[in-house]
Protein backbone atom coordinates (compact mmCIF):
# COMPACT_ATOMS: atom_id res chain seq x y z
CA UNK A 1 0.00 0.00 0.00
CA UNK A 2 1.39 3.39 -1.00
CA UNK A 3 1.84 6.04 1.66
CA UNK A 4 0.44 9.48 0.97
CA UNK A 5 0.90 12.64 3.01
CA UNK A 6 -2.89 12.80 3.41
CA UNK A 7 -4.11 10.07 5.78
CA UNK A 8 -7.24 8.08 5.02
CA UNK A 9 -10.28 10.28 5.58
CA UNK A 10 -12.40 9.55 8.66
CA UNK A 11 -16.15 8.91 8.41
CA UNK A 12 -17.89 12.24 7.93
CA UNK A 13 -21.12 13.87 6.94
CA UNK A 14 -20.92 15.00 3.30
CA UNK A 15 -20.74 18.76 2.80
CA UNK A 16 -21.47 20.51 -0.47
CA UNK A 17 -18.41 22.37 -1.74
CA UNK A 18 -18.28 24.70 -4.70
CA UNK A 19 -14.99 26.26 -5.85
CA UNK A 20 -13.44 27.46 -9.08
CA UNK A 21 -9.97 26.14 -9.98
CA UNK A 22 -7.66 26.31 -12.97
CA UNK A 23 -7.66 23.42 -15.46
CA UNK A 24 -4.16 22.40 -14.29
CA UNK A 25 -5.26 22.26 -10.66
CA UNK A 26 -8.40 20.31 -11.59
CA UNK A 27 -6.23 17.73 -13.38
CA UNK A 28 -3.84 17.50 -10.42
CA UNK A 29 -6.75 17.02 -8.00
CA UNK A 30 -8.18 14.26 -10.21
CA UNK A 31 -4.77 12.59 -10.31
CA UNK A 32 -4.55 12.81 -6.52
CA UNK A 33 -7.97 11.19 -6.17
CA UNK A 34 -6.70 8.30 -8.29
CA UNK A 35 -3.58 7.98 -6.12
CA UNK A 36 -5.78 8.05 -3.00
CA UNK A 37 -7.94 5.22 -4.38
CA UNK A 38 -4.84 3.17 -5.22
CA UNK A 39 -3.37 3.78 -1.76
CA UNK A 40 -6.50 3.14 0.32
CA UNK A 41 -8.75 1.05 -1.93
CA UNK A 42 -11.64 3.49 -1.62
CA UNK A 43 -12.68 6.05 -4.20
CA UNK A 44 -13.33 9.51 -2.78
CA UNK A 45 -14.64 12.46 -4.78
CA UNK A 46 -12.24 15.37 -5.15
CA UNK A 47 -14.70 17.60 -3.27
CA UNK A 48 -14.33 15.28 -0.25
CA UNK A 49 -10.53 15.30 -0.41
CA UNK A 50 -10.08 19.07 -0.71
CA UNK A 51 -11.12 20.00 2.87
CA UNK A 52 -8.74 17.38 4.31
CA UNK A 53 -5.95 18.60 2.01
CA UNK A 54 -6.47 22.19 3.11
CA UNK A 55 -6.56 21.19 6.79
CA UNK A 56 -3.37 19.15 6.35
CA UNK A 57 -1.66 22.08 4.65
CA UNK A 58 -2.69 24.55 7.36
CA UNK A 59 -1.61 22.18 10.14
CA UNK A 60 1.83 21.78 8.55
CA UNK A 61 2.40 25.53 8.03
CA UNK A 62 4.47 26.47 11.10
CA UNK A 63 4.53 30.18 10.23
CA UNK A 64 0.75 30.24 10.08
CA UNK A 65 0.52 28.32 13.37
CA UNK A 66 2.77 30.89 15.06
CA UNK A 67 0.65 33.75 13.70
CA UNK A 68 -2.55 32.10 14.91
CA UNK A 69 -1.04 31.46 18.34
CA UNK A 70 -0.21 35.16 18.59
CA UNK A 71 -3.71 36.11 17.42
CA UNK A 72 -2.35 37.64 14.21
CA UNK A 73 -4.15 35.41 11.71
Amino acid sequence: MAELKLARLPDRTPIKLSIVVTPDLAAALSDYAIAYKEAYGKEEPVAELIPAMIASFLESDRGFARRRAKGEA
